[in-house]
C-alpha cells in the first residue's frame, strides 16, 4: 500500500472535504483519505496505479483537477456544486 498527496484546485470549505472523503472512499483500493483545507492537498492510500489515476480522475469529475491540470469553468462550478452538497450531507 502506498500513501500518496496531491495538491488540487478550486478546494474552498470543509463541505468541499467531506465531498471529497466520502467520494475517494467509494473507490476500490483506496483508503485512509485526508483532505487539508490549508494546503489544498488530499492524501490517500492505494494499492497499484489503477487506483491513483481512478482517485484523480474521480477528484477532476467532482471539479477538484491536481494543480497544473487545466482548471475550466465548468470545474469550477462543479466544485461549488460539490462543495454544498458536502455543507447539507455534513
Amino acid at each position: 500500500m502506498k500513501t500518496t498527496t496531491i495538491q488540487i484546485q478550486n478546494l474552498k470549505y470543509g463541505g468541499c472535504a467531506n465531498t471529497i472523503l466520502t467520494q475517494l472512499s467509494k473507490l476500490d483500493d483506496i483508503s485512509d483519505v485526508s483532505v487539508n483545507n490549508d494546503t489544498d492537498e488530499v492524501s490517500f492510500n492505494h494499492n497499484n496505479d489503477e487506483a491513483f489515476e481512478a482517485a484523480k480522475t474521480k477528484l477532476s469529475d467532482l471539479g477538484y483537477p491536481m494543480v497544473g491540470e487545466q482548471n475550466s469553468l465548468p470545474k469550477k462550478a462543479k466544485s461549488f456544486v460539490s462543495c454544498a452538497v458536502g455543507r447539507m450531507t455534513k
